[in-house]
């Protein structure tokens, strides 16, 4: 018969990501450091034995410092978040862009990307455009693969206007218009 195969348990670094065996190949060894001295001092004796007690000291306290207890504010995990391989995910900016974009000399359509970012449903809010400014109003994904609304014609003259009056969670300083390529605060 076969051997039962046992589960093994892998310790990720707190700091990277990888696994603590890997830290070492990774770019923020240096950062890792502190974290393996005090979680995996087995894997690394070398740093163990290269730090002595007042350095060991300092370490702790600065991980500390550093680390996100459960308690405090959930803000900080929001801002930087860790993929597998030790990479982070940048977190969406707090902004909405308007761009009116011209096809066939002279019907325009005017892209609103980014009002999912304050909680606005964007089905509700195309619907919602649509009535307003008579026209048609859709959801679309968009090149980045981030849905965005799309309203035919131009009617970035009041927009923004209309944006703030119905949602007042979005304040007037987080749109933005592109024009000429360049991004330009609606205010």
């Amino acid at each position: 018969m076969a051997e039962k195969l046992q589960t093994v348990e892998v310790l990720y670094c707190g700091v990277c990501g990888l696994p603590a065996e890997y830290c070492e190949f990774g770019s923020e060894f240096e950062k890792c450091k502190p974290w393996l001295i005090q979680n995996a001092p087995d894997l690394y004796p070398d740093l163990v034995k290269d730090s002595n007690l007042k350095e060991a000291d300092k370490v702790s306290e600065q991980l500390q410092s550093t680390s996100i207890s459960e308690g405090s504010s959930t803000s900080k995990k929001e801002e930087v978040k860790r993929l597998p391989g030790g990479k982070i995910k940048k977190k969406d900016k707090q902004e909405i862009i308007i761009e009116k974009v011209t096809r066939n000399r002279r019907k325009s359509i005017t892209t609103i990307k980014g009002l999912e970012i304050f909680g606005v449903k964007l089905s509700d809010a195309s619907k919602k455009l649509g009535k307003k400014f008579a026209t048609g109003a859709s959801v679309v994904k968009g090149p980045t693969e981030k849905e965005q609304i799309d309203v035919q014609g131009d009617i970035s003259y009041d927009i923004v206007d209309f944006i703030t009056e119905t949602w007042p969670d979005v304040p007037e300083s987080a749109i933005f218009f592109i024009e000429d390529g360049k991004k330009v605060p609606a205010a």
